[in-house]
């Protein structure tokens, strides 16, 4: 299987061939390291310092895409050149394919080649010493420390330098990342608290509004007729103050209106006789004490919708509405006629027990919705400790 190599990347062509024309000029002006009659050189003339100029010139075109192998026949060309008269620009583009193998090489290369480098200077500088006990001797140390240890070190701190950069890059946009995921979750968690809120304070008066109105409309008798409008009128004046509500809700931080407070459980009485005006009969059993804000107006939300629901679908017959508070739990529970009707008094979406659901396992609470015997019950277990930093969203 023949061997692909990645392909050159275009400065690397462009120092390749800026390095080969310099040492064809310094060639052709017989500029060399080394005299003609240095013992160390073993191949005469000056042709033979060719070959390893044009072979360190190609390591110079693989610097980038293949820097091991770019390396390891760059040090072999090395090694050939100092057994001629040696060119200049061989040696400084061998500096150049060591400091390349450490700042694009991989993980290990990087490691390895200071180390491996820093050896070979600190050996060059010990044992010709050892050897000859002259101090001109360590001059081949820093010869070689120069050529090879140097650029590894200068690869290495680049390479250090770039990867804590792009590690800085890669939290940077992580950060981003996770502040849009927030920013996404934020406006979901708002959109559906809106939708709760627009839902429970205005279907139950639109629904006592639309059942009143086929009365009137139905029946031949100005009295009862005149009777529903004033239910009609009551609850769309009650509805438009809510709505009113809402918009201040929505405008809260603004500057432009302060939101009304949120219901208490203070006020099921007058939910209740709300609900008793539309033409429910409705009992209400209340027993709790103190409870945190959110648990207060999720079960005051969940009474509403169910008295809402009963009013659109209940058979004739009293509805219970009991809370009772016990074992760190607020306990609501609403029950109404429930059998066979030709339809519901008031169109639908089957939001509400959606809704409800979502208000009580935002505080940690369970709620079932279904018939039981002859009677439909809704049922909600709200816990009221560990709930007063519970952020529903609605008690704004």
């Amino acid at each position: 299987m023949a061997l692909r190599l990645p392909r050159p990347h275009r400065f690397d062509a462009f120092v390749a061939a800026g390095g080969l024309l310099g040492g064809l000029l310094l060639w052709g002006i017989g500029l060399g390291t080394r005299r003609a009659d240095d013992p160390i050189v073993l191949l005469d003339g000056r042709w033979p310092l060719l070959l390893p100029l044009a072979v360190m010139a190609g390591c110079e075109v693989l610097r980038r895409a293949a820097p091991r192998l770019a390396l390891v026949t760059g040090t072999a060309a090395l090694t050939l050149d100092t057994m001629t008269q040696g060119s200049v620009v061989t040696l400084i583009m061998f500096t150049d394919v060591v400091y390349a193998a450490v700042l694009y090489g991989t993980p290990a290369s990087a490691r390895r080649v200071p180390w491996v480098t820093g050896l070979l200077t600190v050996a060059a500088t010990v044992v010709p010493f050892a050897v000859w006990r002259v101090p001109e001797a360590l001059l081949i140390g820093v010869g070689v420390g120069v050529v090879s240890f140097a650029p590894a070190s200068t690869g290495l701190i680049v390479r250090n330098h770039r990867d804590a950069a792009e590690a800085a890059r890669l939290r940077a946009e992580q950060t981003a990342l996770l502040a849009e995921m927030d920013r996404t979750q934020a406006v979901v968690a708002e959109r559906a608290r809106m939708a709760r809120e627009l839902h429970d304070m205005v279907a139950n008066h639109l629904s006592a509004i639309a059942i009143h109105s086929t009365a009137a409309l139905s029946l031949d008798d100005p009295a009862t007729s005149r009777e529903a409008l004033s239910v009609v009128r009551e609850n769309s004046v009650e509805g438009l103050a809510e709505m009113r509500r809402l918009i201040g809700i929505l405008r809260d931080g603004s500057g432009d209106r302060e939101p009304a407070a949120a219901p208490t459980l203070d006020g099921l009485d007058a939910l209740v006789e709300g609900a008793r005006a539309n033409g429910l009969d409705v009992s209400l059993r209340a027993d709790h004490a103190d409870v945190p804000a959110p648990v207060e107006l999720a079960a005051y939300r969940i009474v509403q919708e169910s008295l809402t629901n009963a009013l659109k679908h209940a058979s004739p017959g009293r509805v219970s509405v009991a809370l009772a508070q016990r074992d760190g739990v607020l306990d609501v529970r609403v029950s109404s006629p429930y059998g066979h009707r030709d339809g519901p008094r008031a169109p639908g979406s089957g939001s509400g027990l959606v809704g409800m659901r979502e208000r009580a396992a935002l505080l940690g609470g369970t709620f079932t919705a279904g018939p039981e015997g002859a009677r439909w019950t809704v049922h909600a277990v709200l816990p009221v400790t560990g709930t007063a930093g519970t952020a529903e969203g609605d008690s704004a």
